[in-house]
C-alpha cells in the first residue's frame, strides 16, 4: 500500500520529476513505513540528487529531501491518547470520553487528573488530588513584591508568564539542570512522587498567580487562598473578595467556570502545548516550560484571540453597527476575530 501511494503521488509512476531515473524513489520506497497514517520525515532523505547549477548550497539537495510544513499542516508529531478533537464535525473526548458527558457529570481538577494520569480517579483517589491540588495554591510571600514590582497596568498575561518561570527559582529539586538529566525519568517511586510534586504546584497555584495578576490590576491587596472552597471557587475568591465577611462566590459562576476550565483542559497539540513540549524537550524545568507555553497562549492567534473578540465588540458597541463592522472585514479594513484558527 505504502509504495503504490507514493507511486501515485509521484505522478503515477514512481519517477522524480526532471529526473527521467527512479533510483532515488525506489529508495525512499524501499523505506517507507506506514504507522498510525503517518510516514517518518526522515524517510524523504533517502531521495537526494546532486545540487543543481546556481542552486542555493543551503538547500543541501545532495543530503536528502526536506519536508516543509509551515504551520503544522500535515505534521504528526507524536503518537497520543490522550485527547481526539475534530473541529468540523463538533467532536473533543478525552481519553476517549465525550466531553458533553465529562461537562455534565465531572469537574475541572477530575477531568485534569483523567487526562493526566489516564483514568477517571476512584473517590479517595480524587479526594486526595484536590487536597493536594489545594494544599499547593499557596505562593511564597515574596510573590507580593515580585507581583508588585510591575506597573499597575501590565497585562496580567504580561505578569502570569512571568510568574510561572519565577516558580522555578523556588523549587530546585524539579530542575533537572541542577539535580540531573533523569530525575523525572527514573520510573521508580521517588521519581513518580516527584513529577506529581510539580503537577501539584502548577495547578494549585496557576489560579493564584492569575488571580494575583488581575488584583494588580485592579490596585487591590492579594487575598490568600480560601479553605473549604472548590478549585474555581477559590479562584473567584481571590479574584473578588473585598473584605466582605462569610464571602462565597456565586455559584452559577464558579461552576460555568469550571466547565469552561473543563472544555479548555487539552486541545491537542496546539500552540502552546507544542511550545511546552518543544520546551521541555531540553530537560529545562517543569515551570520555565509552562512560562514558555504560557507566552504562546498570549497571542492573538491562541488565547489571546479570546480577548481580542472582546476587544472587537467593545469597538463595534452596537448591533446596528454590523452590517458596517462586516462591510470593512469584506475590504480587509478590520479583522473578524473568533471564527476559526487560521
Amino acid at each position: 500500500m505504502c509504495r503504490e501511494s507514493f507511486r501515485e503521488a509521484l505522478g503515477g509512476t514512481g519517477v522524480p520529476h526532471n529526473s527521467g531515473k527512479r533510483p532515488a524513489t525506489d529508495a525512499l520506497l524501499s523505506v517507507c513505513r506506514i504507522v498510525d497514517n503517518s510516514v517518518a520525515a526522515t524517510a524523504f532523505k533517502a531521495m537526494s540528487a546532486p545540487r543543481a547549477h546556481g542552486e542555493r548550497e543551503e538547500n543541501e539537495t545532495e543530503k536528502g529531501l526536506r519536508v516543509s510544513d509551515k504551520g503544522f499542516l500535515n505534521t504528526a508529531v507524536m503518537r497520543s491518547t490522550i485527547t481526539f478533537i475534530d473541529g468540523d464535525a463538533g467532536v473533543l473526548r478525552y481519553r476517549g470520553y465525550p466531553i458533553e458527558q465529562l461537562a455534565l457529570h465531572s469537574s475541572h481538577l477530575e477531568t485534569a487528573y483523567l487526562i493526566i494520569y489516564g483514568s477517571l480517579p476512584t473517590t479517595s483517589q480524587l479526594t486526595e488530588f484536590q487536597s493536594e491540588v489545594m494544599h499547593h495554591g499557596t505562593v511564597h510571600a515574596d510573590a507580593e513584591q515580585f507581583c508588585r514590582s510591575f506597573r499597575y497596568d501590565a497585562h496580567p498575561m504580561a505578569i502570569l508568564t512571568s510568574a510561572f518561570a519565577y516558580l522555578g527559582s523556588y523549587y530546585r529539586e524539579g530542575n533537572p539542570s541542577l539535580q540531573g538529566q533523569n530525575i523525572f525519568t527514573r520510573g521508580d517511586a521517588a521519581s513518580l512522587e516527584l513529577m506529581d510534586k510539580q503537577i501539584y504546584r502548577l495547578i494549585g497555584k496557576a489560579t493564584t498567580l492569575a488571580a494575583m495578576a488581575y488584583r494588580v490590576r485592579q490596585g487591590r491587596d492579594f487575598v490568600l487562598p480560601p479553605t473549604g472552597l472548590s478549585y474555581t471557587g477559590s479562584f473567584l475568591y481571590q479574584m473578588d473578595h473585598l473584605g466582605e465577611e462569610n464571602y462565597v462566590p456565586n455559584p452559577v459562576l464558579e461552576k460555568a467556570l469550571d466547565t469552561l476550565f473543563l472544555l479548555h483542559a487539552d486541545h491537542e497539540l496546539n500552540a502552546s502545548a507544542t511550545t511546552v513540549l518543544q520546551t521541555g524537550s531540553s530537560l529545562v524545568d517543569p515551570y520555565s516550560a509552562i512560562a514558555a507555553g504560557c507566552a504562546s497562549l498570549y497571542g492573538p492567534l491562541h488565547g489571546g484571540a479570546n480577548e481580542a473578540v472582546i476587544r472587537m465588540l467593545i469597538s463595534i458597541g452596537k448591533p446596528e453597527n454590523v452590517p458596517a463592522f462586516l462591510e470593512a472585514v469584506k475590504k480587509r479594513e478590520k479583522v473578524l476575530s473568533g471564527f476559526g484558527h487560521r
